[in-house]
């Protein structure tokens, strides 16, 4: 009897094993689109932050550890342009502020994660493995924790190898413009806010956040502006939504 149960438990290992590599390649293959997609933006954001004022060691760190591209991308255009630590801040702030409805939409598929692998999921979740996950967790109620990991962590150390090519690049190139990557963070939100258009209301929302960006930027000087127009933008969205209901 006790050769049966240890033959249980050896086959049931067995069983488990094949799983577990078939997970962690099924989540590398999940994540070769996000790390192609990284690198122009990874890239552009190393030579950019060197440019700023940023050491190599800064801006790899700020990869590792922050790891919010558009924020990141904001932070040192804001550094560049003498911003203040306060004006900084409340930038990248309101930007992340997706980052809780983007996790409130992914909760409820997450209840075989434990607290831990929960708070691990929150800090690697960025825009790009949120658009993967989405589509994963839609065909299954509670995802396997290996392949999911597998995304986030392959993505994570694409983004900083990106930046370290780019910091590293950036040391000896000083000439942004005749390469186009002083245009790579105006790209990035011209394509993230296209994508956002899926209907007339986030259309007036664009459209307002246009004129009171244009019309502040007139008048206040320094980077309020850009925080400004968001809030009363973000304002007039919720306004609309309530409208409708």
């Amino acid at each position: 009897m006790l050769k049966n149960k240890t033959l249980d438990k050896s086959s049931s290992i067995s069983l488990r094993q094949p799983d577990l590599k078939g997970e962690i390649k099924n989540g590398l293959l999940r994540s070769i689109p996000i790390m192609f997609g990284y690198f122009p933006i990874g890239f552009a954001f190393g030579v950019l932050a060197v440019n700023a004022g940023l050491g190599i060691l800064e801006s790899v760190l700020m990869s590792l550890l922050v790891y919010a591209g558009s924020s990141q991308l904001i932070a040192v255009s804001l550094l560049a342009g003498q911003a203040g630590l306060l004006a900084v801040t409340l930038t990248t702030f309101l930007v992340n502020l997706r980052h809780s409805l983007m996790s409130a939409a992914l909760a409820p598929h997450l209840g075989n994660f434990n607290i831990r692998q929960l708070a691990f999921f929150s800090y690697e979740l960025t825009d790009e493995t949120f658009a993967v996950h989405s589509l994963d967790f839609k065909k299954e109620e509670n995802p396997p924790p290996p392949r999911v990991f597998t995304i986030n962590i392959l993505a994570h150390f694409a983004w900083v190898g990106y930046t370290l090519l780019g910091a590293w690049t950036g040391s000896v190139l000083t000439n942004l413009e005749a390469w186009g990557l002083d245009y790579a963070l105006p790209a990035m939100f011209i394509a993230l806010l296209i994508l956002q258009l899926e209907n007339t209301k986030r259309i007036y929302v664009a459209l307002f956040s246009l004129i009171f960006s244009t019309l502040f930027s007139l008048g206040l000087g320094g980077h309020w502006y850009v925080i400004i127009s968001t809030v009363l933008a973000a304002s007039l969205g919720l306004a609309l939504e309530k409208a409708n209901r």
